[in-house]
């Protein structure tokens, strides 16, 4: 199995300096990782230096508490889209979910997604401040809303990505939405155990660690 072509290569930190993104993106072409996951503000960077390559340009909106109103999120996921990012991973409202205020919920996502024109939007749920009912609505609505991913963490919260959520989100979403594992996975047997939970992305800021111990087991 291709890992490398799993993987979103993430560099997300408040403090994340231009040197840091250039060499994220290097490592991401060297490597080939699906994509780089950085924040807008460093997508036309990003997208100036992964320019030619297979490599793709994910941000990141409304991130990381998803407490944006809905036409902030929809105006940065524009403008990332002009910047040139490809994918967009967004934070659900979190306070609406708990509020069941569902339909306010799918209507954020709804407006990401129109914003998005086609292109990839995977849906932070925050797994981590859920419960399993709040995960498996959430789950649901992304997919109502048009998004193509279900993605478990936004790696800031007090914990990320499970085994038992991927699977949990797997159940919910079926075969055919891609679920997004993301936030502590550090090691090569952590990412392994994602994607045979039924994770079909990583999101990972030790994405190179983790194919240097690939390459040992020979993978």
């Amino acid at each position: 199995m291709q890992y490398n072509l799993m993987i979103d290569h993430t560099l997300l930190k408040a403090d994340a300096t231009v040197s840091q993104i250039v060499k994220l993106c290097e490592e991401a072409v060297q490597y080939k990782f699906f994509a780089v996951c950085v924040n807008p503000v460093y997508v036309p960077l990003a997208r100036s230096i992964v320019e030619g390559t297979d490599v793709k340009v994910a941000t990141v909106i409304g991130f990381p508490l998803g407490a944006n109103s809905t036409i902030v999120k929809a105006l940065e996921t524009e403008k990332a889209l002009k910047d040139g990012a490809d994918e967009f991973d967004m934070v659900i409202n979190l306070g609406y979910l708990k509020s069941k205020e569902y339909r306010q919920v799918q209507k954020d996502i709804e407006e990401v997604v129109r914003a998005a024109s086609g292109n990839v939007v995977k849906v932070i749920i925050e797994t981590c401040y859920l419960t399993e009912d709040e995960k498996r609505i959430a789950s649901a609505l992304a997919v109502s809303a048009g998004a193509q991913f279900v993605k478990t963490s936004t790696g800031f919260g007090p914990s990320g990505a499970t085994v038992e959520d991927v699977r949990l989100i797997r159940s919910v979403v079926g075969p055919d939405i891609g679920v997004k594992a993301s936030g502590g996975i550090r090691d090569a047997a952590t990412l392994k155990a994602m994607v045979e939970a039924g994770a079909t992305r990583i999101g990972a800021s030790a994405s190179v660690k983790i194919m240097e111990e690939l390459k040992v087991e020979g993978v």
